[in-house]
């Protein structure tokens, strides 16, 4: 299994035939609405552009993960990556949630079955959902929560995928319980500019690296203007915690190599 990180919640999973990606935001950069109103810079979105590599890693696509998309959530299916979707008809895997939202844009939706705690097929393997919750008190009973996947592919690392979450008990114990080989999780920090955050910041991205004996990927860094975790204080906390060989940062464009049962970031 290789992942490839694109920008943001974007990415590619790689394993064998099946090239997954994840979540589309594939607009050029400034080209979406600022998401901080308050703080003088108004700065679009996204605040970077694509890396250099993202047409060629595009282009091996197979499938397509969802892991919310309503609400106005640009950064997970904006316009560029649903036009993209329709181009080709790639299969959309996606919650009954957001399927026919998702029929309505014209896309190739192959929802899964109803349950968040029931595994079902998946490329030869199994998938399971687990609920995100997307901020904590007001902001949060605001937002769209969206899920996470935990997958388990023949010969591969087992892999969850969080949606855009913070660490709540549920996720916590998951973690605890299942031990999964690798988890990509959102470390961006969002805020609005009122409200706690709406995804994991440093400190509950080391939380989760602590509870689990694999491999950490974060992501959700550095291309959205109400994200300000940087890649550069994740690592150094990461190497105060005595974490940083579990906790992997990836940069945009760079594709991780992730082999079980030994597994370490390695690019």
């Amino acid at each position: 299994m290789q992942i490839t990180q694109l920008r943001s919640a974007t990415l590619v999973i790689h394993s064998g035939p099946h090239h997954i990606l994840v979540d589309p935001m594939l607009a050029p950069r400034h080209a979406l609405p600022p998401l901080r109103l308050l703080d003088g810079r108004r700065e679009r979105n996204p605040t970077v552009g694509l890396p250099a590599a993202a047409a060629g890693v595009l282009e091996q696509v197979t499938q397509v993960l969802i892991t919310h998309c309503q609400k106005g959530h640009f950064d997970h299916l904006d316009r560029a990556g649903k036009a993209w979707l329709r181009e080709r008809q790639l299969p959309v895997i996606c919650t009954p949630h957001d399927a026919e939202h998702l029929r309505m844009r014209g896309l190739n939706v192959q929802a899964l079955a109803p349950g968040h705690d029931q595994p079902q097929p998946f490329l030869g393997g199994r998938i399971r959902t687990l609920r995100c919750t997307h901020g904590r008190g007001l902001v949060g009973r605001l937002m769209e929560h969206g899920v996470g996947y935990f997958i388990e592919l023949p010969g591969e690392p087992t892999l969850y995928l969080a949606g855009d979450t913070v660490l709540t008990p549920d996720i916590r114990e998951f973690l605890q319980r299942e031990q999964p080989d690798v988890c990509v999780l959102p470390a961006g920090g969002a805020h609005f500019d009122f409200g706690g955050e709406l995804i994991m910041g440093v400190d509950e991205v080391l939380t989760c690296t602590r509870l689990t004996q694999g491999l950490v990927v974060a992501n959700h860094l550095e291309a959205l203007s109400h994200c300000p975790v940087t890649r550069a204080e994740l690592r150094q906390a990461a190497q105060a915690a005595g974490l940083a060989a579990r906790l992997c940062v990836p940069e945009d464009g760079e594709t991780l190599s992730l082999a079980a049962p030994s597994l370490a970031c390695a690019a």
